[in-house]
């Protein structure tokens, strides 16, 4: 089952943070780990039990307690912002007509240009 993992680590110093990180990622079923050293959290997203990510840090010499566990986050969707795009002649806007076209980056859903 995909989830995300967070735990409390006691970790004081950049070693002790690489320390962590070698010997969690050789656990299998992990597809993101991330550690946050002011806040001593650790957090793994993956097909992986949590007891046993608990003793792979504890058997370090690391105290580790479970804070959360549960559905990983989904990202946010990216926003189009259009782009406005006037064209005409440049002095006579009144007798020629105006296009403007939206550009829609790749992630959106329609993609491409729009043009209306």
């Amino acid at each position: 089952m995909h989830q995300r993992i967070e735990l409390k680590v006691n970790m004081y110093s950049g070693k002790c943070r690489r320390n962590v990180l070698k010997s969690v990622t050789k656990l299998s079923g992990i597809d993101q780990v991330s550690v946050d050293l002011e806040k001593e959290t650790l957090v793994v997203v993956g097909n992986v039990d949590p007891v046993s990510l608990v003793k792979r840090v504890e058997k370090m010499g690391k105290r580790a307690d479970i804070v959360s566990v549960g559905p990983p986050k989904k990202p946010d969707p990216p926003k189009c912002e259009p782009i406005k795009i006037a064209y005409g002649h440049p002095v006579c806007t009144n007798v020629y007509p105006t296009l403007v076209a939206y550009e829609q980056p790749y992630p959106c859903e329609s993609g491409g240009c729009v043009i209306v």
